[in-house]
């Protein structure tokens, strides 16, 4: 069985190592499961954030914060929601749960093989390999 589907979801660990969560591909979703809690993100996010982060060439702090806090420039998070990303907006695509973008989406990337991440108690950061 492939990874990444309903049934094999992706097994995953925030960047200090806090808490667990499952991630898989649903058609264009990339749904998120923390505990109870579901996010949806737009699915292409994998890829395009792999581009920036390999535009950036260096390490990019991750930024993750709820979707009604502010976020700080040039982090993981800033770019998830910027009217400049390639989706014009929030990657998020469910309201009221379209935050932590910088909280998840680096350790599927790192799960990947696409990025290098720390992991550190806090202040994370990610780049593209």
């Amino acid at each position: 069985m492939v990874d990444g589907t309903k049934d094999s979801p992706w097994q995953l660990t925030t960047a200090p190592g806090t808490s667990q969560y499952t991630m898989y591909v649903d058609g264009d979703e990339l749904v998120c499961q923390v505990s109870s809690t579901t996010l949806k993100y737009h699915a292409r996010a994998i890829d395009d954030l792999h581009a920036w982060l390999a535009e950036q060439g260096d390490w990019v702090p991750l930024g993750a914060a709820d979707e009604k806090k502010a976020v700080t420039e040039g982090t993981v998070e800033a770019w998830g929601r910027s009217a400049s990303n390639p989706v014009g907006g929030w990657y998020g695509l469910r309201n009221g749960y379209r935050g932590r973008f910088g909280m998840y989406l680096p350790p599927l990337l790192e799960h990947l093989g696409t990025v290098e991440l720390t992991h550190d108690p806090r202040n994370n950061s990610v780049r593209a390999l």
